[in-house]
């Protein structure tokens, strides 16, 4: 029997998941590589993008799988519940801002992997969205959760399938357009984003709200002399799944806002350099040496240069000819 989970031990509470350690090592292993390569071949990484990758993602995969949280989540459900969303939710955007893509050669066989059409179709948003719910739906209303409950090998599957679906949906929409869509735009990618978190949020209401005990058998034969009572447990638990869902949602969103200004900002800095360029006006030619007695001609009226608006056929010279 456990000893009751306090403010204490859920700090000091940790056990060792071997699996997982392979994952995070692996992953960070590879990241760390594509890094070092990139600076040695000139270019730059942002330190921001690193930490992001190992303290939000990889060290979300630890907590959710190491922690107090994986020590108590046999005895209770709301750890269980917590460790879910992190690995669906939180480690994805972690592992996504670090934005490991984006460090892989373009003609490099993860990169063709990626954009691929079976990924494509993976990773479509509609697509990508229902996985996540119907991911958590069937892992709490189906005998899958009680089944990870007493065997370890289907217990890291499930731990595996919430992040792999996380990470369909959160990808994509933070590092670039390659994987989505034409028509997925910024403004189409921040709906995108606010409508998933109401999605995320079904879920933790079902559970929160249900009168069925979910794995009801498990937890009455580990029955605790401490703690909630098991209804309790489970309204604690479906509760921090609808408030984690929503607080990820937010950095999500303000992500998402902060690469559109990014890419706003770059598109308006190329614009001014392709108008400065055009409308620079073409020198006027030296006079030639006149011939004595003969009057001089007229010097010829230099060329005006068009704007680049008025003869460009893309979208950015058809809107500012309909603005003018």
């Amino acid at each position: 029997m456990l000893p009751e989970l306090t403010l204490g031990r859920g700090f000091t509470s940790w056990a060792l998941d071997p699996a997982a350690l392979v994952a995070v090592v692996l992953l960070g292993g590879l990241y760390a590589y594509g890094v070092v390569r990139r600076v040695r071949a000139g270019g730059r990484w942002s330190v921001l993008r690193t930490a992001s990758f190992a303290v939000l993602g990889l060290g979300m995969i630890v907590v959710a799988t190491m922690s107090s949280l994986a020590v108590y989540d046999r005895v209770l459900f709301w750890p269980a519940a917590v460790q879910n969303i992190l690995l669906d939710l939180l480690a994805p955007l972690g592992l996504a801002l670090g934005d490991p893509l984006g460090l892989a050669p373009p003609d490099g066989r993860l990169h063709r992997a990626m954009t691929s059409r079976p990924v494509r179709l993976l990773t479509f948003p509609l697509v990508s969205s229902v996985f996540v719910l119907v991911s958590e739906l069937t892992i709490y209303f189906t005998p899958y959760f009680p089944t990870a409950l007493h065997n370890d090998v289907v217990r890291q599957l499930m731990h595996a399938q919430l992040l792999l679906t996380g990470c369909l949906f959160v990808l994509p929409m933070l590092t670039g357009q390659e994987l989505l869509p034409r028509w997925c735009t910024h403004p189409v990618r921040a709906a995108l984003v606010f409508f998933d978190g109401l999605f995320d949020s079904i879920p933790g209401i079902v559970v929160m709200t249900s009168g069925t005990l979910i794995a009801g058998h498990w937890y009455r034969a580990h029955l605790r002399t401490w703690g909630p009572t098991l209804q309790f447990d489970q309204m604690l638990g479906g509760g921090l799944m609808l408030t984690l869902a929503e607080l990820v949602a937010l950095p999500f969103l303000i992500a998402v806002f902060f690469q559109w200004w990014h890419a706003e900002r770059a598109r308006t800095a190329e614009l001014d350099a392709r108008l400065d360029a055009e409308l620079t006006p073409a020198a006027a030619p030296a006079p030639a040496a006149g011939v004595p007695g003969v009057p001089a001609p007229a010097a010829a009226e230099p060329e005006r240069v068009r704007p680049w608006w008025e003869t460009d056929d893309g979208e950015v010279g058809q809107r500012m000819r309909r603005g003018r």
